[in-house]
């Protein structure tokens, strides 16, 4: 009897033991794409609708976003990552009140996903390549040359003007702004 005993305390301490690993395994956080970044650490970098918008495939209000109307020329970043998405050269106004590009300006930086969330509806989804950000969605019901709506989520960009793409680190892209050629014809 006294050997069972001790044979069930042993199996309940490594039970414990296991138990205690185990949660410090999970409390590792995995990072965010090839970001180097975790979760956690992007809910302090990020604001909550950046968040909930490029982590949790969230949508911002319409009308009510930084970049819907913005007409300045310059390149839009993704926020986590950096990676250049899109360039105000490409850019209308669609009408819906989100911002709306024709192309991106780097198609590697963009990977589409069939989207299935709507009840009866499927969409192409649009996330950055490195950060794996959501981004918005992507239309064939845009303006020539494309026929493609890039619809993106503005919370989920960052502007970058002309005139700091140098600075930025985004030199290589200040010649399709100054050299005068319709963009898509470099």
């Amino acid at each position: 009897m006294g050997k069972i005993i001790i044979l069930f305390g042993a199996l309940l301490l490594s039970m414990f033991v296991f138990a205690s690993l185990n949660k410090e395994c999970l409390a590792v956080e995995k990072k965010v794409g090839e970001t180097n970044m975790t979760k956690a650490e992007l809910k302090k970098k990020l604001t909550p609708m950046q968040y909930e918008v490029t982590q949790e495939n969230g949508t911002e209000p319409a009308f009510k976003n930084e970049y819907w109307h913005n007409e300045h020329q310059g390149i839009y970043v993704d926020i986590v990552s950096g990676e250049p998405l899109f360039s105000s050269l490409d850019k209308y106004d669609s009408g819906t009140g989100w911002p709306s590009f024709t192309r991106p300006l780097v198609p590697e930086n963009i990977v589409e996903r069939q989207d299935r969330t709507l009840f009866f509806q499927v969409r192409t989804e649009v996330r950055s390549n490195k950060a794996d950000s959501h981004l918005g969605h992507v239309f064939k019901d845009g303006p020539p040359p494309t026929g493609l709506r890039y619809c993106m989520n503005s919370a989920a960009l960052r502007f970058v003007p002309v005139e700091d793409l140098e600075k930025e680190g985004y030199g290589e892209f200040k010649k399709i702004f100054s050299d005068g050629k319709e963009r898509g014809k470099l």
